[in-house]
């Protein structure tokens, strides 16, 4: 880790865009330090075995069909970032395509640089496991190859950190990943469905305008992929796994003021919302309607529920 080749690498952006996209993977990765990934012959079959039974058990309990993402990776910090950094870029496409000339260009550039270098680098520096369904690229949703990343030296740290056995931490990680998996795997549509709210949310940010309904409808969306899969796991993971979201949601509101600034600008707060919220609309469908009751909400986009209908489940029982 080089915090001064970090600020170095921003100060020096370059080009004629607003931002300098290999700077700020550049900074991001040498503000971070990429971490430990010589695993062990173990190690490395912990992984597979977790993520091979997650989906047997996931087939079997769900009554979702759905395959493993061609593209399953044990990362260290600078794989995830350098994976990641054309998320961001796709996502800020349409900012940067239409924000006006900047009165002092450069300047607007470093700056830019160095907020999306150290947002990378917090995630980086944080993110446990990741289903990526790649939102936004280029090919059509039904042609790209969706990915699942576990980064294993914060896995490892984290699970030090909390007093708790890494192989049951990692194996809960990778549940949880795989059962986003099952989602876009049972409902194709999912995918387009996310990402033409998210395309006109940003399309009006660039504006200068909200768009208030598209976040509305992405939240009201996003809210019941993490409710679903926590009903997944609360179904197919191994034992009860209260004591590990209490310790990590614990660590997770602690820290320095930088750290929980950075946890409410990049919304993970707002994440750990959609899990309760879409969780507890998700328990109560399936007690009336069992898992394969509640899967139904995958077969087209006009069996997800509404807002309303979140906080009243009722109301979608009574819809769908």
């Amino acid at each position: 880790m080089n915090l001064f080749r970090s600020v170095r690498t921003v100060t020096n952006a370059s080009g004629d865009g607003h931002v300098d996209w290999q700077a700020v993977a550049e900074a991001a990765k040498a503000s971070t330090d990429a971490g430990r990934l010589d695993l062990t012959d173990a190690e490395r079959a912990g992984y597979a075995a977790d993520v091979r039974d997650a989906r047997d058990r996931l087939r079997s309990l769900g009554g979702v069909a759905f395959d493993l993402p061609n593209t399953v990776e044990i990362q260290n910090r600078h794989h995830w970032i350098d994976a990641n950094v054309d998320t961001f870029r796709r996502v800020m496409a349409p900012v940067e395509r239409e924000a006006p000339n900047a009165i002092f260009p450069g300047i607007t550039r470093v700056v830019n640089t160095g907020t999306l270098s150290f947002m990378l680098a917090f995630l980086g520096r944080n993110v446990l496991g990741q289903y990526d369904p790649l939102l936004l690229a280029e090919a059509a949703p039904g042609d790209r190859d969706h990915a699942l990343y576990f980064v294993h030296p914060n896995i490892s740290a984290v699970a030090e950190t909390l007093d708790v056995e890494e192989a049951r931490f990692r194996r809960w990680i990778a549940f949880h990943e795989v059962s986003h998996a099952a989602e876009f795997g049972a409902a194709p549509w999912l995918s387009d469905h996310l990402e033409t709210r998210l395309e006109r949310g940003v399309d009006a940010l660039a504006t200068g305008e909200l768009d208030r309904e598209a976040f509305a409808e992405l939240d009201t969306a996003m809210t019941a992929v993490e409710g679903y899969a926590e009903l997944l796991m609360d179904r197919a993971f191994d034992d009860d796994y209260a004591d590990l979201r209490a310790k990590l949601d614990a660590r997770r509101q602690g820290g320095g003021p930088v750290a929980r600034l950075a946890r409410r600008l990049l919304g993970l707060g707002l994440k750990r919302r959609q899990y309760e919220r879409g969780a507890a609309f998700f328990r109560t469908v399936a007690d009336e309607r069992g898992l394969e009751g509640a899967s139904a909400v995958w077969e087209r986009p006009e069996n997800l529920p509404t807002d309303a209908e979140l906080d009243h489940p009722e109301r979608w029982l009574a819809r769908v």
